[in-house]
């Protein structure tokens, strides 16, 4: 008889298969971030056409001269953005400036994963949420 063995991601074990799941998606948004803030240069005015592998349902074109607009399209990216989207979309301003609305927005998962790369969006999150 062979002997059993305990894997946290099996089936009869579902918090541990849970465990496993989100560490993958985590995974998934560390693997995306820039090396630093400074490397997210894109446009901070004007209309952005996102590419459909981003925003592949409902608004594709986002004028970021408008309030609501430019909130949605940073949500979006960094949540179906690769690294060359982010860098090429996001601007660090804007992303600073944003932070502390954005932030809870985003999700725990993408929050926690950004704020523990670049510490200055910690800051700012806390800074307007004391």
């Amino acid at each position: 008889m062979a002997e059993r063995v305990y894997s946290p991601a099996s089936s009869t074990d579902p918090a541990g298969a849970y465990a496993e799941g989100l560490s993958l998606y985590r995974q998934k948004f560390q693997q995306r971030l820039p090396a630093s803030l400074d490397q997210l240069r894109g446009p901070v005015r004007g209309v952005v056409d996102l590419p459909l592998h981003v925003a592949w349902s409902g608004l594709r074109s986002y004028d970021l001269d408008n309030a609501r607009q430019r909130m949605g399209l940073y949500r979006t990216v960094l949540h179906e953005g690769l690294r060359e989207d982010l860098t090429s979309l996001l601007h660090q301003d804007v992303l600073l400036e944003l932070w502390p609305t954005l932030g809870p927005l985003v999700g725990r998962t993408v929050r926690t994963v950004w704020e523990e790369a670049f510490p200055r969006l910690a800051a700012r999150g806390r800074a307007a949420w004391e």
